[in-house]
């Protein structure tokens, strides 16, 4: 399984669980509910995802690190600012949340299994790895920043 390890990119694993999401919304029509304000509610949670992405990214690029999650080794800094003072992977957790919106659009109760298992994916096969890299990279630094902030929320 290791062979997963930064191999997928995140966004991809994102529309992979958004398409599980759909499907089992599909297949199980008997987990349907109805929510007055469905729309609101999806797009206030989906703007809400897109905005911590975007926020992680400015803070990313304000540091002059890498964005890319496939080479976490090339980091040149711990982001401690911006949504990195509340979570350490707040790009993660914004893709997390439009999927979350997503699930409440599709109104299958069902349908967050795939943030489950987005969750899961992006913790063993993305997060994990990249914390083995940057706590080899950063040392103590960064043990303590990870002591300090949670992985997700």
């Amino acid at each position: 399984m290791a062979t997963l390890e930064l191999k997928v990119p995140p966004p991809v694993i994102a529309i992979l669980c958004v398409a599980l999401a759909w499907a089992l919304a599909r297949v199980t029509p008997g987990f349907t509910y109805v929510l007055p304000a469905r729309i609101l509610i999806t797009v206030i949670i989906c703007l809400a995802g897109v905005a911590l992405v975007l926020s992680g990214l400015v803070a990313f690029r304000r540091a002059r690190t890498t964005v890319n999650p496939h080479t976490p080794e090339k980091s040149t800094s711990i982001v401690r600012s911006g949504p990195y003072r509340f979570t350490r992977n707040p790009m993660y957790l914004g893709l997390a949340m439009v999927l979350l919106g997503l699930c409440v659009y599709f109104a299958n109760s069902l349908a967050v299994i795939a943030v489950a298992v987005f969750v899961a994916y992006i913790t063993r096969f993305q997060i994990m790895p990249e914390e083995r890299l940057l706590l080899e990279t950063f040392g103590e630094s960064y043990a303590e920043y990870k002591r300090s902030v949670r992985r997700w929320i």
